[in-house]
């Protein structure tokens, strides 16, 4: 493979930046500097004055800002098909929406397309890993794995345990105390689980739509195979909460049914979280696992605010994640911003607002923390696979003039720190300023004069 450089403003994490904090620790700023990359793994940096050698393949990107892909830590492969629907909170959209599209799904040639499309459409926008939810069928995770292994990517997800409160046609068959559930998955984790860069998690849905019975052959499957993930939903919305309340009256909480079916640990990601008490964050900080923070999804079905400084307190790990198609898009940059948001929006004193060094920590290195992937993706340090954003500034007049504002470049104006331009970046960019997507060293993705390209296959 051939050693690559590319000349850019390298920006990572090497800690987690103090909450509140707009200073510089934990952040790694490298202005004007050539990442090398050598075999698909970052090789180092050195600054723009000092290229590398002539046998290193450059590619000089100055003006353009490089940082490490992020990670989505809970997102819907399905649910492209119904991201921006009117209307509905959680329990109906499931019914309405969600539930209709995943049945498609069985069909292998609509998996095998969906998995494409919508790997594809996490790359254009500077997404490069994730964990993510199939659905029910065994066919749409094989899809995915198939589909992920083409690409390269590394991807975290399993086939979707569900067997009651759905519809027939999405429900694992209870008659047969989940032995047919349990073989689909066994097949799964034998046929893909660390193979190349995928790992298997198992998959509850969530509790209402689980049997005791489920959610204890999901933690047999933990316990018997080292290394699984765990994904799930919890306390998102409170119908749901006081719905699982009612199912599972011998659990303390939410969370506790979860505890209880031996599936908290620290390899689990459970979305949303809103509705958490001291004792669950505790909890949790206990087990390792971690809260996948979906705020665009929690304002557009109306579920509620994460309370991410209590989270903070707590001492349990944080993912940002954006949760499509609840979620109103697949922009990291989008879901950061609706999260300064929601921070802001519980009035917590002075000096408790998000940060866009926590935030965009939380969808790099932070993730990877949380998921054990650190040596591997979420950072720009020496062995790190070359998984790989790069972007632009500023898209439009008026990010473009903000830009300048933070660069001391508007006359009269004086120039900002780093964070403030970064924060500028963070606020107003999405998509549009992703100029390139690397997976391992590959470009994968670019955005050319002519539109998008994808170079997807192995």
């Amino acid at each position: 493979m051939t050693r690559m450089a590319i000349r850019a403003d390298l920006l990572d994490f090497t800690s987690a930046p103090p909450w509140g904090s707009t200073g510089l620790g934990g952040v790694r700023w490298r202005p004007d500097h050539w990442l090398l990359i050598d075999g698909g793994r970052i090789a180092g940096a050195v600054p723009g004055e000092q290229p590398p050698g002539e046998d290193w393949q450059r590619d000089d990107q100055r003006g353009r800002l490089l940082m490490p892909g992020f990670i989505d830590t809970h997102v819907h492969c399905p649910q492209l098909d119904v991201i921006a629907s009117h209307g509905k909170g959680l329990l109906d959209w499931l019914e309405t929406y969600t539930f209709p599209a995943e049945r498609r799904f069985a069909d292998p040639a609509v998996a095998a397309q969906g998995a494409a499309h919508f790997l594809d459409a996490l790359l254009a926008h500077g997404t490069t890993a994730a964990v993510v939810f199939p659905t029910v069928h065994a066919v749409s995770a094989e899809a995915l794995f198939a589909a992920a292994t083409q690409r390269g990517m590394r991807l975290i997800t399993g086939k979707v345990l569900m067997d009651r409160h759905a519809p027939d046609s999405l429900r694992d068959a209870p008659h047969d105390e989940g032995a047919a559930a349990e073989r689909a998955c066994e097949a799964l984790i034998q046929r893909w689980h660390g193979q190349g860069r995928n790992a298997y998690a198992v998959t509850v849905r969530f509790a209402v739509t689980s049997t005791p019975q489920q959610l204890a052959m999901a933690g047999g499957l933990l316990a018997r195979h080292a290394g699984l993930y765990m994904q799930t939903h919890v306390a998102e919305n409170r119908d749901e909460v006081r719905w699982v309340a009612d199912l599972f009256p011998q659990a303390r909480s939410y969370l506790d049914v979860y505890d209880q079916a031996g599936l908290l640990n620290e390899r689990a990601v459970l979305a949303h979280g809103i509705w958490l008490d001291a004792q669950d964050r505790a909890r949790l900080r206990d087990s390792g696992a971690q809260i996948a923070f979906c705020p665009s999804s929690n304002l557009f079905l109306g579920s509620g605010l994460f309370d991410w400084p209590a989270a903070i307190q707590a001492g349990h790990q944080v993912s940002l994640a954006t949760d499509v198609g609840g979620g109103t898009s697949l922009s990291m940059l989008r879901t950061a911003a609706e999260a300064y948001k929601v921070v802001a929006l519980q009035g917590h004193q002075v000096g408790s607002q998000l940060s866009a060094w926590t935030a965009l920590h939380a969808a790099t290195l932070g993730a990877a923390h949380g998921l054990g992937l650190a040596h591997e993706i979420g950072h720009l340090g020496a062995g790190a696979l070359a998984d790989l954003a790069l972007w632009d500034w500023a898209v439009g007049p008026v990010a473009t003039h903000r830009d300048a504002v933070a660069r001391g470049q508007v006359a009269g104006l004086p120039a900002q720190d780093l964070h403030a331009r970064v924060f500028a970046w963070m606020l107003l960019g999405d998509e549009r300023n992703l100029h390139r997507a690397y997976v391992a060293g590959r470009p994968l993705y670019e955005r050319g004069p002519h539109g998008p390209r994808f170079a997807s296959g192995a």
